[in-house]
């Protein structure tokens, strides 16, 4: 674990990032804390309908619904840039729609979703997250 208001080298920034996104793939809800500051804000596309999410609780319930209604969901990193407090993430997530998100029935089809997140670390956990849908042409 990092310690509080240490700096962080582009080593670390990057593992923390990577084991975010395994979080997510994970669902490992315990390891929350471990990876977002507690007064976490993230700023979630119009597309992904989650809207914004607020500390801890905000994305405990944004995992929930996604992995809830996407069975295998799954993060992978495609590329990755890291620039002073900030790590710029491009990745895919993948499953199938098998339960209702939000209100979308399911689909049974699977699912490919491209995304880049921009996080902004501070005292060794993700304070703000920025992220949008990559439309393909």
């Amino acid at each position: 674990m990092i310690p509080r208001e240490a700096v962080m080298t582009r080593d670390e920034m990057k593992n923390l990032i990577e084991r975010l996104h395994s979080l997510w793939s994970t669902g490992d809800l315990a390891a929350i804390p471990t990876f977002y500051a507690s007064d976490f804000v993230g700023h979630m596309s119009a597309t992904s309908r989650l809207g914004t999410l607020h500390g801890h609780s905000g994305v405990r319930d944004a995992i929930e619904r996604v992995r809830n209604a996407v069975t295998g969901f799954t993060e992978t990193i495609d590329d990755m840039i890291i620039e002073g407090d900030k790590v710029v993430t491009r990745y895919v997530c993948t499953g199938t729609h098998t339960q209702p998100f939000l209100d979308a029935a399911p689909t049974g089809q699977p699912i490919r979703v491209k995304e880049i997140s921009i996080f902004r670390i501070q005292d060794g956990r993700v304070a703000e997250q920025w992220c949008g849908k990559i439309v393909d042409d």
